[in-house]
């Protein structure tokens, strides 16, 4: 079975979650049933590996890691495949792909613009 992760840096902010909230209900809309769970870098529970293995419990084998990031940095090319090489230690028998950082995504890119001329 297959699960999507939503991978956030984290914030000290409580309301910060909630646009990842937001999302997951759309993921989850589009594709009922499909397991979607969200996991942050820090500040913010839950953390990526509780994350992950929220998704084991729920019988994933394969997870699809979307990082809610406007670009590639550090904690997407450093962190990010550390804290995943800790997981298939711990997980040998599950899959990682990591999608492009929303942020690259074209579509993410015109509705931003979109949204920046709006009302101009």
């Amino acid at each position: 079975m297959k699960g999507i992760l939503l991978f956030g840096h984290g914030a000290r902010n409580p309301e910060y979650i909630e646009p990842f909230r937001r999302i997951r209900a759309r993921v989850e809309a589009l594709q009922p049933g499909l397991p979607v769970e969200i996991g942050f870098l820090e500040l913010t529970q839950p953390p990526l590996e509780a994350s992950i293995e929220a998704l084991v419990a729920r019988g994933v084998k394969s997870i699809r890691v979307v990082p809610i990031f406007f670009a590639p940095g550090r904690h997407v090319l450093k962190d990010l495949p550390q804290l995943l090489g800790n997981a298939a230690d711990r997980f040998p028998e599950l899959e990682f792909e990591v999608a492009e950082c929303v942020g690259e995504v074209e579509g993410v890119i015109a509705a931003m613009a979109a949204h920046a001329v709006a009302g101009t």
